[in-house]
């Protein structure tokens, strides 16, 4: 029997856990899955929006794979702490995949990035979907205004969580200490701000969509800023969800000059809604606070197209006053320990899913997701790229299982000081927040602290 260890329990992780026991070519492959957290699903369960059913929904078939008689589920193990590093793991598997994603976000590099009010996008999101790690977060939404810097998917969850009316998060899995910060929430003005113009925007039209759809909040877009890169030549020239993105932008102003409503608006929210901005070509320059008071706005600088897909400088500047800034420009890898490293990539140096240690495969070691390719593509992008780190692991399987390996590997975790939360174990967490939902008269509500969710999960296969 090929006995793996997949180290996160994402859908990369959990795509190559399906690859690796759902072929014939290798017989009776057995799969542990590894997770830091008590709980499956990584960024499914803690970064899809709350109010993102259809995509959270993506459990349910990420669970058949975790239920599956050969893959086993081990939370609450924490892979680099405490001496367990590759060289153990290698000692108690004969191979090893790591699927442990881009762990933290790219900075501006700007003056003022540091000032308390300005966070990363990154701790907004985990904050509001209950990870652990951000059960102390703070964020001051007493703010009148707030600035999401980047034009991703992220920020429109972002922007939207923050334009959205607390009464309808109360139908979600959304905590309720974020619940009721956001049912609080002074927010009046949300700005969404790219470097560059709609052309370039990485939201999907569907989300987009999203924020012109929001109950008692105005999307606000300025025509004089809807200006395509002349790179592309007209709108026909774009790839179709640019394009399409174009098409609702330009919609949103065409009906807003038509009625008098959102073209050129002021900052003061009329009739006591909330206004969503929804900038381009401005490139932020300098946060703008200090340590005492916190942050106060941001400076931005007007850019234009440079007619090769990026953009320069014009010198003119702009200020937006907000008093809570939340960037989002993107994820990056982090070094994993005893891994190589490349750091301009922020991954894995591999080839085709297998580890190189100074230009040459390493036995035994495989990477899968994003610290194999970098922060790309959707959720379903890391399906072809399992496939193919796990092809790479069982053209390999002969020479992998020839090592001994100790008879239990749950047993050989706990001498090496872990404490794994088993398949059960999580079902009592799922129990917990079921119950918790029905006590506050919502559905189910996470829990989103780690003492909770250990007490959850009980004895229950640890």
């Amino acid at each position: 029997m090929l006995r793996v260890a997949v180290i996160g329990s994402g859908p990369s992780g959990v795509y190559t856990a399906q690859a690796l026991v759902g072929q014939e070519i290798v017989p009776d492959v057995e799969v542990y899955v590894l997770d830091r957290l008590p709980c499956p699903y990584g960024l499914v369960r803690y970064g899809v929006a709350p109010d993102h059913e259809k995509i959270k929904s993506l459990q349910h078939n990420l669970r058949a794979v975790l239920e599956h008689p050969r893959v086993h589920f081990l939370g609450n193990v924490d892979v680099g702490a405490g001496g367990l590093g590759p060289r153990e793991l290698r000692r108690v598997f004969h191979a090893v995949v790591y699927c442990v994603g881009a762990a933290t976000d790219r900075h501006l590099g700007i003056p003022g990035e540091e000032l308390p009010g300005s966070h990363s996008a990154t701790a907004f999101v985990s904050w509001y979907s209950a990870h652990p790690d951000a059960a102390d977060g703070r964020f001051p939404l007493a703010a009148r205004s707030a600035v999401v810097i980047g034009v991703g998917n992220v920020a429109v969850d972002v922007a939207r969580i923050l334009a959205r009316g607390a009464d309808e998060l109360a139908r979600t899995d959304v905590p309720q200490a974020a619940l009721g910060a956001l049912a609080e929430s002074r927010v009046e003005n949300v700005w969404m701000v790219g470097r560059r113009g709609p052309s370039q925007a990485k939201f999907t039209t569907k989300e987009l969509r999203e924020l012109g759809a929001l109950p008692g909040a105005d999307v606000v877009v300025r025509p004089e800023e809807l200006a395509l890169d002349p790179a592309f030549g007209d709108s026909a020239g774009l790839p179709a969800v640019n394009r399409r993105n174009v098409e609702v932008l330009r919609g949103w102003a065409e009906g807003a000059a038509r009625t008098g409503g959102a073209k050129g608006a002021p900052d003061a929210v009329i009739g006591g809604r909330r206004r969503l901005h929804l900038r381009f070509y401005l490139r932020p320059v300098e946060v703008l606070g200090d340590v005492e008071s916190g942050v106060r706005g941001v400076r931005f600088e007007r850019t234009v197209p440079d007619g090769a897909g990026g953009v320069t400088g014009t010198g003119q500047y702009e200020d937006v006053a907000a008093q809570l800034v939340l960037r989002s420009v993107g994820y990056k890898g982090t070094p994993q320990p005893g891994l190589p490293f490349d750091a301009a990539t922020g991954t894995v140096p591999h080839v085709e899913g297998r580890v190189l240690r100074d230009g040459v495969p390493s036995p035994g070691e495989y990477v899968a997701g994003w610290i194999k390719r970098g922060p790309t593509g959707v959720i379903g992008t890391n399906r072809p790229c399992a496939k193919q780190t796990a092809a790479a692991l069982l053209a390999d399987a002969d020479e992998l299982a020839r090592e001994p390996l100790p008879d239990d590997p749950v047993a050989a975790l706990r001498r090496a000081g872990q404490r794994p939360v088993r398949w059960p174990g999580w079902l009592g967490i799922e129990a917990a927040e079921a119950a918790l939902g029905r006590e506050l008269g919502r559905t189910t509500v996470k829990i989103a602290d780690w003492a909770g969710l250990l007490v959850a999960a009980g004895g229950g296969g640890r």
